[in-house]
């Protein structure tokens, strides 16, 4: 219960702090407020990047660019993942076969070279990574689908649901799904992180917004150069990445204790 409590109030956190990250920010993040490469001080926290704009202000705005885009994703890829390992588990056979074989294929292939392909097709941008890593990230959740629904389909309460004259798009969405509800949650939570970091890198090689959006990964990009010199600036936008993967682990890891 504790692990549990944990992961709500880790996810919680995130969540209320990217939704109202703009409202706390003291500065518009896209406009110059004081001389470039001041230090972190009490009039602005994190200090000012090289062009004078308030770096706290623009670490909020990207936390808030990070945080929404990676649920997006999430929310698209364990939907489509939960429908094509559900059909394939409860239709059998060559349905089955085909579905299996097709997630697979996008498990082979390196899903982040087909999402920079795809970004790289269709245009940069934040939306279209979203897009372009939403197409490529389902196969995890079809496989964890597929399994639960095949292992339960064996369990005592299904055998006698469908003896009971249960129908199999009922006994499915009734009693089978629910039962890989926990194992997709834990998944999908754990798995917060990596969309976050695929998010950032894209940023960071220019894929997502363009300059002067606030995104942690073109921030930490653009900076990389005043590392040895101004070491805030570049250290800001990654510590905030490290702040939103390692909480979303930390959630992932209490659901799972729970469930377990």
């Amino acid at each position: 219960m504790i692990a549990g409590r944990v992961a709500c109030i880790a996810l919680g956190a995130m969540t209320v702090l990217a939704a109202l990250g703009p409202l706390l920010a003291p500065a518009n993040p896209l406009l110059r407020v004081d001389v470039p490469y001041l230090e972190p001080s009490l009039q602005h926290w994190l200090g000012t990047d090289e062009i004078g704009r308030d770096l706290l202000s623009r670490v909020l705005y990207g936390m808030t660019r990070a945080w929404f885009p990676s649920l997006v994703i999430i929310f698209f890829s364990a939907a489509i993942g939960t429908a094509l390992g559900a059909l394939g588990a409860a239709a059998g056979g060559w349905v089955d076969l085909v579905l299996d074989r097709l997630s697979e294929l996008f498990t082979v292939i390196p899903s982040t070279f087909v999402a920079l392909a795809t970004v790289a097709a269709i245009g940069s941008g934040t939306w279209h990574a979203v897009l372009a890593i939403s197409l490529v990230w389902w196969p995890w959740y079809a496989r964890i689908t597929r399994s639960e629904v095949r292992n339960v389909a064996a369990r005592p309460f299904v055998s006698a649901a469908r003896l009971a004259g249960v129908r199999p798009p009922r006994l499915l969405t009734r009693y089978q799904l629910p039962a890989a509800f926990p194992s997709l949650l834990v998944a999908a939570t754990l798995d917060m992180a990596n969309v976050i970091l695929m998010l950032s890198f894209f940023s960071f090689l220019g894929l997502g917004a363009p300059a002067p959006a606030p995104e942690l990964g073109a921030m930490a990009a653009r900076s990389m150069v005043s590392l040895t010199t101004h070491w805030w600036i570049p250290l800001a936008p990654a510590f905030a990445i490290f702040v939103l993967a390692f909480a979303t682990n930390l959630a992932g890891d209490g659901l799972r204790t729970a469930f377990e």
